[in-house]
Parts: C-alpha cells; structure tokens; sequence
C-alpha cells in the first residue's frame, strides 16, 4: 500500500513536463501543503517549496499538527518535481468574534501556472464552528476570504493560469470561490480540486453554478467519507480508497496510490450513504433559524470549557463536562426546547432510516429463502 510520501519517492525525480504531466496526485499534495506549520518558521515573501523545506526541517516531530506532514516537507525539498517551486502570499486568520478561520497559500508550479492552496479545517472547535455555519448561512466569513483571496492572486499574476484545491473545508473554499469568480478567472482556471470537503447549499448551486465552471471541478471522497459527504455537490466526484475505517478515512494520507493516479472504488459505502441522506434529510425538515440556535448553542456548551480545540476538552473531560452542563443549565428555555427538537427530528430520521434498512434486509431474506426452495424443488422434480 502507499500513499502520497510514498509517490514522492518514487516518482519525485519526474519534472513536470508534457511527458510526466501535473496530475490529481501532485495537486492533492499541494493541497496539503497549505496545513504545513508556516506560523512556525519565518516566512519571506518568496520562498521555494526547498528553502520552506531546510527551514521547517529544524522543527521537532510534535510542531507538526498532522503525522505525515513532516515526512511530506522533507521529501518535497528533496524532490525534483516540486523543490524549485516559488512559494508566495501565504495568509492566515483566526478570528473568533466573526467564526472566521482561513488560510490559503499560492505555489507557482510554472512561469505559466499556479497553484492556490486553501487551508482546511484543524482541530479548533472555532473551525468546525465555521464549517457547521455553512447550514445555515448563505456563505461564511472563510468563503468570502478565500474569494477575495482569489481575486487578488488572479490580479497579482494575470498571465498565469490557475488551480484551486484544498482538503477538507479548504475544498469547499475552492469549489465556493471557483463558482463565484468572474468569467474573465473562470476563463483562467484549469481545475478545481476538492479533497473530501463539503458541498454547497442548494441555494447557492442555484444562483451561481454554471455548466462551463462545473466542468472544470472535480470532488475526491474515500469510501466512507463523512465530511465530503455534507451538503450538495453537483460537480464531477471519485470515490478513492482509503486503508483507514469511519472518519479516519478523512485523513489523506490513508488515501492510497499507484503510479500517478489514485486508486479508485466503485461507489461509497452504505454507511457514507446514509450519512448523506440523514444530512440532506435533516436540512429539508428545518429551517435556517432553528440550525442557527441549534449550532450556535452547542458551540456556546464547547466555549464555556475555555478549550481553543476538541482535543482539550477531551483530555480535560473531568473538568470540561460539569461546566458545559453548567451552561446547558443556564440557557435560554426556547433554546434548550430548540436543542430538543433537533435532537429528536435527527433520532427520527436515523431510526426510519435504520427501520427501511432492516425492512429491506428482510425482504431480501425472504427472497433468498424462496429462492433456495425454489432451487430444491427443481432438483427434486430431476
């Protein structure tokens, strides 16, 4: 099995070129790159991928937010293919008073062309605050960044066609930002590359997508995805397959690779499908205004712990759970009758789901049964 470090090794000596052209592989790699620990270093204006690699080689191994990422800088200052490309206009924010967290990087692959990596989400309950906004706000503050991001890199470098990628929310910045462009970018962009993020709302799909930039963007999911499975995607989409199980198959360096391309799998898992559905299925039973209090609040119950991420409330559970009941207890009470009906309308949809499930399995069963008589029956009459 082998992932992306693995390609790197192997066929990191390979220049792009006609022969050895830029594929899903380096581009997913180059989305990645925007997760790599620039607050970390001193970052020129203009670097190349092999001066960020000797800087970041002097981190220690737990500077590194992701297992892999550091494997991934070395081999990428060492590789042919990727260590003498330009590195500029790297922004990062964290602002928890608009729920914004965006970053995004540029990598100029060629004199002719350009990368924009946009940042995906980490482990900091802000982030996936953001992400789960996306219910019910027509954009978040990281989609309008990373338009706006767009347009000055496109300004910036205008004879220089573009690629757009990211992993995780970083995709969905990507595909938001691609569909929202003027025609004169959209003429510009190559691909639009989405690792496992999230779609859009209807309403927007709606408004802005057109046929001529859906061509032009493609979705990448493992067989159990969960995040890229959210929302609504109507762009081309592959299902790759991931070594890992569940929501560890979000992590693409289970993402598994043969020669220059990804490995495919036929469709999703009935897991992932269902997964989907429960989302979609919820999203049209409520409104706008229930998923914002009921969002909203659940958040409000992780910040009364004072943790920055997920993994501080989990190591400090004993401390963490009793102050987010204490906060549960102070809400408002159409708030907690609000948290109630979510949690119930999402109990009723899960259990139907799993009642249509066993009602099928059934019926299967009792085919299956019919059948095997059935089969009897004939070599009885022989």
């Amino acid at each position: 099995m082998a992932n992306i470090n693995d390609y790197l090794q192997w066929r990191g000596d390979l220049p792009i070129n006609n022969k050895y052209k830029f594929n899903e592989i380096d581009s997913m790699i180059l989305a990645r790159f925007s997760y790599l620990r620039f607050d970390k270093i001193k970052l020129a204006k203009r670097e190349t991928i092999e001066s960020i690699s000797k800087k970041m080689a002097k981190l220690t191994d737990n500077e590194f937010r992701y297992k892999g990422d550091k494997e991934l800088i070395t081999y990428l200052g060492q590789s042919e293919r990727f260590k003498n490309m330009v590195v500029t206009d790297y922004e990062k924010t964290d602002k928890r008073e608009f729920i914004k967290q965006f970053g995004a990087i540029t990598i100029h692959i060629s004199d002719k062309e350009l990368y924009i990596s946009f940042l995906g989400t980490d482990s900091s309950i802000i982030g996936w605050q953001e992400d789960f906004n996306m219910t019910f706000l027509s954009n978040v503050p990281c989609q309008i960044a990373g338009m706006d991001y767009l347009n000055k890199i496109s300004k910036k470098y205008s004879e220089k066609k573009l690629r757009l990628g990211g992993h995780s929310k970083g995709g969905n910045v990507a595909i938001y930002s691609a569909i929202r462009a003027s025609e004169e970018i959209q003429n510009r962009i190559i691909k639009v590359y989405n690792y496992d993020g999230p779609g859009l709302k209807k309403e927007i799909l709606k408004k802005y997508l057109t046929e001529k930039i859906k061509r032009k963007m493609e979705t990448y999911i493992p067989q159990d995805s969960i995040i890229g499975r959210l929302l609504i995607h109507k762009e081309k989409c592959r299902v790759v397959f991931s070594v890992e199980r569940g929501i560890y198959q979000h992590d693409i360096f289970s993402w598994q690779v043969l020669k220059d391309d990804l490995i495919d799998i036929e469709q999703n898992t009935q897991k992932s499908e269902e997964i989907h559905r429960l989302v979609i299925d919820w999203l049209e039973s409520t409104t706008n205004e229930q998923r914002k209090i009921f969002i909203c609040t659940v958040f409000e119950l992780f910040y009364s712990t004072e943790a920055q991420s997920f993994g501080e409330i989990s190591r400090s559970l004993a401390t963490s759970l009793p102050r987010i009941l204490k906060k549960y207890g102070e809400l408002e009470k159409t708030d907690k009758e609000v948290m109630i009906q979510m949690v119930k309308l999402f109990a009723k949809i899960y259990w139907g789901m799993v009642k249509e499930r066993e009602s099928l399995r059934l019926e299967n069963y009792k085919l299956e049964g019919k059948a095997k008589i059935k089969r009897r029956a004939e070599k009885l009459l022989k």
